[in-house]
């Protein structure tokens, strides 16, 4: 993929991410720090300055579009976008008109479209059950709990289909629901989702974050999400979401088991404090990281989302 496709994809999902106004301060500057993170991963694209030329509109969609020649790479940036606007597992009117608007700029297909949205559908975070540990559960199964959930998160980012990320954000839902349970708290997935915000993980961000680490690390082929392309060391450093996983499990472990008593600014320090030692363990992880990705397919991700 040439750089200026990558720019034009990634241009598309920021376009995405502001298609509903984005009046959010803390995601747009949390969208602001991805491209700044993911600027250095990639010399032949300038995020920072794509950031702002989209965000100042300087950098139509029309004008990304025009990039993608390849037919393969069109459907990628729509189901990319799609993602995107579905982070919350829902899509707003503002952000359907943008991918109403996109589809007919990308010349798809409505029956094309509708194929994307089936296959992103079921690992929406809306479409997580509710199924967890039960109270009793002792400290040690719980850690292991969040160990294997950070475990399968990893895998799943090093996976090139999109709808692998997807389900990143439903199996986080998943496990602090069951971290809640063990502590005799039933959570609905709206104060869970409010619980990952305040810790400082935004759901579109994190997308965004995913998608792009994809995307400029080489593990999307030339038919992009089409390409059932091979787990190999060269996309060994984008497992972000093992870290990411595992610190959160153990802030929720935190959280529930000390009364639910942290503001916003204590979920976000103790979350950043959590994450430096997660990271280390990742690399230490990496091998069973790795292993996973290259056993999971649909049908267990689905398994895995849908608690059965």
């Amino acid at each position: 993929m040439q750089p200026e496709e990558q720019k034009a994809i990634l241009a598309i999902a920021l376009h995405a991410a502001f298609a509903d106004g984005f009046k959010d301060d803390r995601e747009r500057d949390e969208v602001r720090r991805i491209a700044e993170s993911l600027a250095s991963a990639s010399p032949n694209v300038d995020l920072r300055e794509l950031y702002q030329d989209v965000l100042l509109k300087r950098f139509a969609v029309g004008q990304a579009v025009a990039a993608l020649g390849d037919p393969g790479l069109r459907h990628y940036a729509y189901e990319m976008a799609l993602c995107v606007c579905e982070a919350d597992g829902r899509t707003n009117e503002a952000e359907q008109r943008f991918l109403d608007g996109l589809k007919s700029s990308l010349g798809l297909a409505d029956q094309e479209a509708e194929q994307i949205a089936r296959e992103v559908e079921p690992f929406a975070p809306g479409n997580a059950g509710p199924v967890g540990a039960l109270p009793g559960t002792s400290d040690a199964e719980v850690d292991q709990s969040i160990l294997n959930y950070a475990l399968i998160n990893g895998a799943l980012e090093l996976l090139p289909q999109s709808w692998a990320s997807m389900a990143i954000i439903p199996l986080q839902i998943k496990m602090v629901y069951g971290i809640g349970r063990t502590h005799g708290v039933e959570l609905d997935q709206g104060h869970i989702k409010e619980f990952i915000a305040a810790a400082g993980v935004g759901l579109t961000s994190q997308y965004l974050e995913q998608f792009g680490r994809k995307l400029l690390g080489g593990l999307l082929g030339k038919a992009a999400g089409k390409t059932a392309g091979k787990i190999g060391r060269a996309a060994t450093g984008m497992a972000f979401s093992f870290a990411t996983t595992y610190a959160l499990g153990h802030l929720a472990k935190r959280y529930y088991a000390g009364g639910r008593v942290m503001n916003s600014d204590m979920l976000r320090a103790t979350f950043e404090n959590l994450l430096g030692p997660a990271k280390e363990l990742q690399a230490r992880y990496l091998p069973q990281i790795e292993q996973k990705a290259a056993t999971l397919d649909a049908g267990q991700i689905m398994s895995l989302v849908r608690g059965q």
